[in-house]
């Protein structure tokens, strides 16, 4: 696995410099192909990066009206509730920036279960995505146990390879959860994990130095071609290089 690892001393250093990542990749994919497809994360770890977004100089560097957003994973509650990824994602940027509501796909429906869901998305990434399945843009976040998306430790959706999306219940959470799979994610161009905290540190050193076990450090599993870990100085204290 290669990554490109970039500290940082505060997390307001970390988010303006991801700010200016993600602003360059949109500038880039709508200037060689006329749009910019991303896949949002959700959690804690990207609401200053969406806060930024969402304010000038950034908001103005972006051509919103061309961008087309999807997430990497979600807990299936409506989009009311305070769980809810795509939730947070349009209190903190969406509702804030020129993104037509047709180009924004919540992983959510109140007509389809979570199962359902997972095969009626990937249909529609495959309209937007192409048959190869490469998105401008992943961003990911990192927990504390060493998982990314919801590719939790020692579940089924680690070795599932023939699926674009998937949709499993998690019973140390009590829901089903929808996620984005190994192999598309990793089909990606570019992809920019955040993870930040001291309670990090473990599962960050695990990921990025120790041995391979994806069954216990799931983010082991992300490998592609373009890949930049965002961190902080208490995340990173127990890298050794």
């Amino acid at each position: 696995m290669a990554n490109r690892i970039k500290q940082f001393s505060t997390i307001p250093e970390l988010n303006l410099d991801l700010a200016a990542l993600f602003a360059q990749a949109a500038k880039q994919a709508i200037a060689e192909k006329g749009h910019f497809t991303v896949a949002l994360t959700g959690g804690s770890s990207p609401v200053g990066l969406y806060e930024l977004l969402a304010k000038t100089p950034y908001r103005e560097q972006v051509a919103w009206e061309h961008v087309y957003v999807f997430w990497g994973d979600e807990r299936w509650v409506p989009l009311t509730d305070s769980r809810s990824n795509a939730k947070m994602s349009f209190e903190t940027l969406l509702n804030h920036v020129p993104v037509p509501d047709e180009q924004v796909f919540p992983m959510w429906s109140d007509e389809l279960d979570a199962i359902e869901f997972a095969v009626a998305y990937e249909r529609l990434l495959k309209r937007y995505l192409g048959d190869e399945g490469v998105f401008d843009l992943i961003l990911l976040g990192m927990g504390a146990d060493g998982h990314t998306a919801s590719w939790f430790p020692g579940t089924a959706v680690l070795d599932e390879r023939a699926k674009w999306v998937d949709a499993y219940y998690l019973p140390s959470q009590e829901m089903y959860r929808v996620t984005l799979t190994v192999s598309l994610v990793n089909h990606a161009k570019q992809i920019a994990v955040v993870a930040y905290g001291a309670n990090k540190a473990e599962a960050l050193h695990q990921v990025l130095e120790g041995a391979t076990n994806p069954q216990v450090y799931p983010a082991q599993l992300i490998d592609a071609r373009d890949v930049t870990w965002f961190v902080d100085q208490a995340a990173a204290s127990k890298l050794t290089h």
